[in-house]
């Protein structure tokens, strides 16, 4: 039985996908919801004051838009009758999946795999499987394939 589920989303359709099957679970199990949305900040070095008020103004934009974002899908749940709430966060994209799941105690953490592989997954990771590899809770992995 999973009383709080976690869902990291990055604001794709592709991510989403999970979503439909979080319903069901929460549904089935009256379980909550926790939305995250994860805003990776830019590794910028020697920059001066002027490129770090720029940058400091690209990162609070976004995370205000993590923030709406996330929020939208608390209200789309609460209206379905289910118990929800939202977080937004700055920071390394495992880590804070990591953080929250630990931070919320939730039982359950649910995402989308973006199904990259080969030199694709090489040279950019793979949040799925960092998750993976170091969770400490169940997780429920759907793979997203492309759309035709």
């Amino acid at each position: 039985m999973f009383h709080k589920i976690l869902v990291p989303l990055d604001r794709s359709k592709r991510a989403e996908r999970i979503l439909p099957h979080v319903e069901k679970l929460a549904h089935d199990n009256n379980s909550s919801v926790v939305f995250l949305s994860v805003v990776s900040a830019p590794q910028v070095f020697g920059y001066d004051d002027l490129q770090y008020n720029y940058f400091q103004k690209e990162i609070e934009g976004s995370l205000e838009e993590a923030e709406q974002y996330v929020k939208s899908l608390q209200c789309e749940f609460q209206a379905k009758g289910i118990e929800a709430r939202h977080r937004a966060v700055m920071g390394p994209v495992v880590k804070e999946i990591l953080d929250t799941a630990q931070r919320e105690n939730v039982d359950l953490v649910a995402m989308c795999s973006h199904g990259r592989g080969g030199l694709s997954r090489l040279f950019y990771g793979s949040v799925a499987s960092g998750v993976l590899n170091r969770i400490d809770r169940a997780l429920l992995i759907i793979r997203a394939r492309r759309d035709t």
